[in-house]
């Protein structure tokens, strides 16, 4: 055999070897990865397992044998995130995410607030169904409803009717020291020192929330009273949160550009077109010029504005005082604070409002001063 044959049997004796440790290593692999892919597998079926054992668990009753009632309190303007969160507290389920999914899985609403008697034996569906038939602990004993643009005196007035208190005492409660302090220690965020400036009429105005407001005793603390009014401000304000924070506004500035909305509304008007009259004129360094704030500002009810009203000396009349006046001068419901929030991009300066509630929008002062030639006689 000579020296090309010996030379060539090497190499393929090398190449077999080379072929069959590839082999070998190929197997390796192979097992790694197959035990790799088992593995994970196992820990996927048992992550699995356990996320549908905890589920299956959260959605049976925490105490089954437990039938001792306890009283929640589901607030005013609660989301379900909210309830669930009470219902957790309150030991009355056992996992708030749980709830919150199974009612939205199965598409569950109409949830209503009041003070139920829930037991921990109670299931998911005995409780959903609870919340929404409104089986509460009492009937209810009465309501007060506020409605939109109320200043804190009127309000006053409809707590006293509704409690038999006399309105002057009711009013002098709600502006004592005593009394804000209690109110701000329960909702430190909604009302901050921004009350308290010197210029500030009445604290309290423009924070209790417009809305219905079911009481199940007979004679309610106006502590209670209030202190639901302030909770749905509170809850309100909360679904706007990002928004609020996006814009840098406090939540006195932001009621009090929604109270100015809301004295100037009627029921014809875009609200968020109004609000881009007041931002541009803030912008533009002019004046507001909003006449319910003279009304405010004098303290009294009129039917109109006149030009020697203009004149008097307050903080909140913003003929004489460029910005925003101290604080609200009424509350605002949603859709004032909507807009407030979400103004309509417009060029407008000014705007007037019509005998029929029409509202007329204008960008120069010639064109204003038109329109309110042709709509509005001068009884001034």
């Amino acid at each position: 055999m000579d020296h090309n044959e010996t030379g060539n049997q090497s190499k393929k004796e090398i190449i077999r070897k080379t072929m069959i440790e590839r082999q070998g290593e190929a197997k390796i692999i192979r097992k790694v990865i197959l035990i790799t892919s088992l593995i994970i597998v196992l820990i996927a079926a048992a992550v699995g397992l356990v996320g549908y054992l905890y589920v299956n668990s959260a959605l049976k009753p925490l105490e089954p044998g437990n039938k001792n009632a306890k009283t929640v309190e589901i607030p005013i303007g609660s989301s379900v995130s909210d309830i669930s969160s009470i219902l957790e507290q309150q030991n009355i389920i056992k996992n708030a995410r749980v709830f919150k999914y199974y009612v939205k899985f199965r598409n569950e609403a109409g949830f209503q607030a009041g003070k139920y008697q829930l037991t921990p034996s109670m299931t998911m569906q005995e409780i959903v169904a609870s919340l929404k038939k409104g089986k509460v602990m009492q009937n209810v004993a009465f309501k007060i409803t506020l409605p939109e643009g109320k200043q804190l005196m009127q309000i006053a007035g409809i707590i006293a009717e509704k409690t038999g208190q006399k309105p002057d005492e009711v009013f002098k409660t709600l502006n004592s020291p005593d009394f804000i302090k209690k109110m701000q220690a329960k909702y430190p965020d909604l009302l901050t020192n921004e009350i308290l400036n010197k210029n500030i009429k009445y604290p309290l105005e423009g924070y209790l929330y417009p809305a219905t407001y079911p009481f199940y005793e007979e004679k309610p603390s106006l502590e209670s009273i209030v202190s639901d009014m302030l909770k749905q401000t509170e809850v309100t304000l909360a679904k706007y949160e990002n928004l609020i924070n996006e814009k840098k506004f406090t939540p006195h500035k932001l009621l009090t550009m929604s109270s100015l909305i809301e004295e100037e509304a009627t029921e014809k008007v875009d609200r968020n077109k109004i609000a881009s009259v007041f931002y541009n004129r803030l912008k533009a360094g002019m004046p507001l010029q909003t006449d319910p704030t003279v009304l405010y500002a004098k303290g009294q009810h009129q039917k109109r504005v006149f030009y020697k009203d203009l004149a008097v000396k307050s903080p909140y009349n913003t003929y004489i005082n460029k910005g925003l006046p101290p604080g609200p001068i009424a509350n605002a419901g949603v859709d004032s604070i909507d807009a407030a929030l979400k103004p309509e991009k417009t060029n407008y300066l000014y705007f007037l409002a019509t005998g029929s509630g029409e509202v007329l929008y204008s960008v120069t002062l010639a064109e204003h001063n038109k329109k309110k030639a042709e709509h509005i006689q001068n009884n001034n």
